[in-house]
């Protein structure tokens, strides 16, 4: 009975069943969940996205777990995304301990030390770097180009995450006019106003608040979407409209549909954000959407338009709803 249960677990995590991994093993009374059930358990929380719930599950098999490189790998991802990094380090480290070389768990390591020297860089010189954007505002208002509206500004302070990591797989620098019409040719997509002037100031990058809450509108798992960062204009960026991993690389290979730009990755290679362009055409403003490869090419409205998802944009934890 027990083999038939853990063979049904398997295949629901395999078909990305995480809800129904949850219910079956909540129907089992606690006292009879063991280890390896409860391990179970967290990772499809961890799926679901309710890390807090998937920590009080792994700390009820902490001190079984000590010694298991999977254990600390799955608190650790938890911790990870609640923005956690001290505690994602420690558990991050422990992994590597146990089995050093796993390539998931190092690039792990990597973002987190690169996201926490970050952070302590920003707490130290926060002041400068707030009156250099300040002059940065006041010499672009000079020029003869349209102005940032100016809570488009708003938003641009300290709205990026330079980590080593977004600075060389995403940021360029600002593009020049040349180089919008190059992208948007090859796009064959007019982009919008406010997406370009807020590339002109900061072209591309990983955002502070990665997560944009959609509510009822996905479906009863997914409250919100969580991107990895935006894509900027240019060519020769990993993650730029037209690079390497760029919006018609991602289009043609993941088989979304052609209905605009994509605008924003995801952590999950199944899952992107797009400038949607069916209802605007190419002479309006498009409405920015979350296209869901796993479930049927599923398109969610998130905003009207850019201007807004970037309004939209929340911390992580700041998008849960009900989960403490």
């Amino acid at each position: 009975m027990r083999d038939d249960l853990l063979a049904k677990l398997d295949e629901l995590h395999e078909e990305d069943e995480f809800q129904e991994i949850v219910d079956a093993i909540m129907e089992i009374p606690a006292e009879d969940r063991d280890y390896v059930l409860i391990s179970h358990l967290g990772r499809a929380m961890n799926n679901l996205e309710a890390y807090e719930e998937a920590i009080e599950q792994f700390l009820t098999i902490a001190e079984e777990g000590k010694d298991d490189p999977l254990w600390h790998y799955r608190i650790g991802l938890a911790y990870y995304y609640l923005d956690r990094y001290e505690d994602a380090l420690r558990e991050f480290e422990a992994a590597d301990k146990l089995e050093p070389g796993d390539e998931d768990t190092l690039e792990f390591l990597d973002d987190i030390r690169s996201k926490m020297a970050s952070e302590a860089i920003d707490e130290q010189a926060a002041e400068p770097l707030e009156k250099t954007h300040a002059e940065v505002i006041t010499e672009s208002e000079s020029v003869t180009e349209p102005a940032v509206d100016p809570d488009t500004r708003a938003e641009a302070s300290g709205f990026w995450n330079d980590s080593e990591h977004a600075l060389e797989q995403y940021v360029s620098e600002p593009p020049t006019d040349e180089m919008i019409d190059s992208v948007e040719e090859k796009l064959v997509f007019k982009l919008p106003a406010s997406y370009i002037e807020m590339m002109k100031l900061h072209n591309g990058g990983i955002p502070r608040n990665r997560c944009f809450p959609i509510g009822e509108a996905a479906s009863e798992a997914k409250e919100h979407v969580t991107i990895s960062g935006i894509l900027g204009i240019g060519h020769d960026k990993k993650h730029s409209l037209c690079g390497e991993l760029g919006s018609r690389f991602v289009i043609e290979n993941g088989g979304y549909p052609e209905i605009g730009v994509v605008i924003c990755d995801c952590p999950s290679d199944s899952e992107v954000v797009m400038l949607d362009y069916r209802e605007s055409l190419n002479d309006g403003e498009p409405e920015v959407v979350h296209v869901d490869r796993e479930n049927n090419y599923k398109i969610t409205r998130l905003a009207v338009n850019f201007e807004a998802f970037i309004r939209g944009l929340v911390k992580e934890n700041d998008s849960y709803k009900g989960t403490n």
